[in-house]
């Protein structure tokens, strides 16, 4: 009993083929399309609005904790780390 025809081995999809020939074609390349994304005017204002500038105390904290990792004297306490992950854990 024969289950399979075996002409139909090359053949899995020939519509995403003929597809792509398609769209390489109104495209004028044979590449695909790349990701992109673009943010709208409105966007880029509600995030500006937002207010999310850095005072200077915290830009001050910030190049300090980055100086003390790039120089190795940076310190995790790990018994603090467990318990702000125990609530989580429960």
């Amino acid at each position: 009993m024969k289950i399979n025809d075996n002409q139909r081995v090359g053949a899995v999809n020939p519509y995403k083929k003929a597809s792509d020939m398609k769209f390489a074609q109104t495209m004028g390349k044979k590449d695909k399309p790349k990701d992109q994304v673009e943010i709208s005017a409105e966007a880029k204002e509600l995030l500006d609005a937002q207010g999310t500038t850095r005072t200077e105390e915290q830009t001050r904290r910030i190049e300090e904790l980055k100086a003390s990792v790039t120089s190795g004297t940076y310190h995790v306490e790990a018994g603090k780390i467990a318990e702000k992950l125990l609530p989580f854990i429960k």
